[in-house]
């Protein structure tokens, strides 16, 4: 019995003492659950209309209300559609020429507990918009980010286009130097996906008699103001549609389809005089791919296996000047 009670006054000797150590430590405990308390700043990607007014969703409209500020493309823009929803809000610019110190700026606000909701002109930010640099910050330094989905004009146009969609590549603008743009096209030359571009309406022409000459004459669609009242989609080879555009060329926001080659041939012109090994050199410094992707897009224009066009190269460097 004595025994016992000597253990349990010691116990409470013990527990007392660990109470007074911690107190005395120098710890804050409370500091750190105040710190976990203290509201955290988010950022939201907001999904906004392409055209139609009537695109934007329920959730969206409540993010672009609850948030503190909206950083946007165009502040006048973006105000004519919170004065469609009634919406009063903060409006900061950012765009491609501000993005550099707007984002730190915004960055500090988002530290601080803000919520803060980017938008583009239209569709979804981030794509073919401004936007990463902020994200990137954010996700660095452990700012919530989270997505509003919306309307998009490239998944909007493909829907339409009656192009297979089982897997597709999504380019966005194409180069506006002629150089630069057919040295891209080269590298698209064997993909065999539906390819989607952005082009402007002064250069989509240009634009689809390169894709013409090296692509081949693909099937294709032109989509043109797509939710708008003047949405248009034109739909043929891309030799059609040079044809239509020079009758009548194109105006407004465009969206560019390429579809996958016809099963019987291979996109574009060959020169059947030129070698295989001048061919794959040629690739390499035009559309500057490496060695291995230069022979596999080699291969697919003569329409040969990359093991045949292998076998080829090999024999042709064996065989003397």
């Amino acid at each position: 019995m004595l025994t016992t009670t000597a253990f349990a006054a010691r116990a409470r000797l013990l527990a007392m003492s660990a109470k007074h150590g911690a107190e005395n430590s120098g710890e804050q405990p409370s500091s750190s659950q105040t710190s976990a308390a203290e509201p955290r700043g988010c950022l939201y990607i907001v999904g906004t209309p392409i055209g139609n007014l009537e695109d934007i969703t329920l959730r969206a409209l409540r993010i672009l209300k609850e948030v503190d500020v909206i950083a946007c493309e165009d502040t006048r823009h973006t105000q004519k559609l919170l004065n469609h929803y009634n919406i009063e809000k903060k409006l900061v610019s950012y765009h491609e020429h501000n993005e550099m110190t707007r984002s730190p700026e915004l960055l500090i606000q988002l530290e601080q507990g803000a919520k803060v909701a980017l938008v583009s002109d239209a569709g979804m930010p981030l794509v073919s918009d401004p936007g990463y640099r902020l994200v990137t910050l954010c996700v660095r330094h452990k700012i919530p980010v989270v997505p509003i989905p919306g309307p998009s004009a490239m998944l909007a146009a493909l829907s339409a286009a009656g192009l297979p969609n089982e897997e597709f590549l999504f380019v966005g603008f194409l180069p506006a130097r002629s150089g630069e743009r057919r040295r891209m096209l080269e590298r698209l030359r064997i993909e065999e996906r539906t390819i989607i571009f952005y082009e402007a309406p002064h250069r989509v022409a240009e634009s689809i008699a390169d894709l013409l000459d090296i692509l081949g004459d693909r099937p294709a669609c032109l989509a043109r103001e797509v939710t708008k009242l003047y949405e248009e989609f034109l739909r043929g080879k891309l030799s059609q549609l040079a044809e239509s555009l020079a009758e009548r060329p194109a105006r407004g926001e465009i969206t560019l389809l390429v579809g996958p080659p016809e099963q019987s041939g291979v996109g574009g012109q060959v020169d059947s005089t030129q070698s295989l090994s001048d061919r794959v050199e040629e690739l390499i410094r035009q559309a500057k791919l490496d060695r291995k992707d230069a022979l596999k897009l080699a291969a697919k224009e003569r329409g040969i296996t990359r093991r045949a066009a292998y076998d080829q190269l090999i024999d042709s460097k064996a065989k003397p000047n």
